[in-house]
């Protein structure tokens, strides 16, 4: 893996300065259409708009569109973009939403998160920073710890993790995100494994239950599952088209 799961929570040190060349912003939005919502009338120029779109934001890295339906209820599709600074990709999802194939669907849910280089080990750094191509298949979900995970002492926290991280190295092939999300939304953590076999990721979740970090987990829902897809298939995802 790229980034283990027991690298989710480092010591975190608090330095000076507003931004740190390194720190990397992110945004999971995830997409429903409503039942009799109104189709594009032109659904060439319609897929046309959403690359006019990543093309008017240089500054915007599109990580993938994800084709969440019929997986889950209310969410037909996910958007992954990240950048150097939060308010380009606020730019962005407000153009995406106001093209036609996005302007009648309704968010169910979205969260803000962040990476700075500085807090951590670069060995930690999300996969999406470092370089690693997007791989098919997307599971992504927050956690929020117990109080008492950030209250105990360092060394015992350190265990548990390190326990963590030796039963996900046996995950080979599965690239792992982490970021922050402190105040961002109603979550601490947002984690994103991307595999080329769906059932990697399953067994992967499965294998991390097993751990004695387990015991501090205190809320990591909803969970979101799907393939990273093509802007021409969009439409269809969205049932605009058969």
């Amino acid at each position: 893996m790229t980034q283990r799961p027991a690298d989710v929570e480092p010591n975190w040190s608090v330095s000076g300065g507003d931004h740190h060349p390194d720190t990397e912003y992110t945004i999971y939005t995830v997409v429903h259409r409503p039942a009799g919502s109104p189709a594009p009338a032109d659904l060439s120029n319609a897929t046309a708009r959403i690359d006019d779109v990543i093309a008017a934001h240089p500054e915007v890295t599109l990580r993938g569109f994800y084709d969440l339906s019929n997986l889950h209820e209310h969410a037909d599709l996910m958007v992954w973009v990240h950048g150097k600074d939060l308010a380009p990709l606020q730019d962005f999802m407000r153009d995406l939403r106001t093209t036609p194939l996005f302007e009648n669907l309704d968010v169910t849910w979205q969260v803000p998160g962040v990476h700075v280089a500085a807090e951590f080990n670069r060995m930690h750094a999300p996969a999406f920073l470092v370089g690693d191509k997007p791989l098919t298949w997307l599971c992504t979900y927050p956690f929020v710890r117990h109080a008492d995970w950030y209250l105990m002492d360092g060394k015992e926290r350190a265990v548990h993790l390190r326990e963590h991280g030796m039963a996900a190295s046996k995950f080979e092939g599965i690239l792992a995100n982490t970021v922050a999300c402190f105040g961002m939304s109603n979550y601490e953590w947002m984690l994103a494994f991307e595999a080329e076999d769906p059932t990697q990721i399953v067994d992967l979740m499965r294998a991390m239950r097993y751990t004695q970090a387990r015991r501090w987990m205190k809320h990591e829902t909803p969970f979101f599952f799907g393939r990273r897809c093509e802007t021409s298939e969009l439409a269809k995802i969205l049932r605009y088209e058969a």
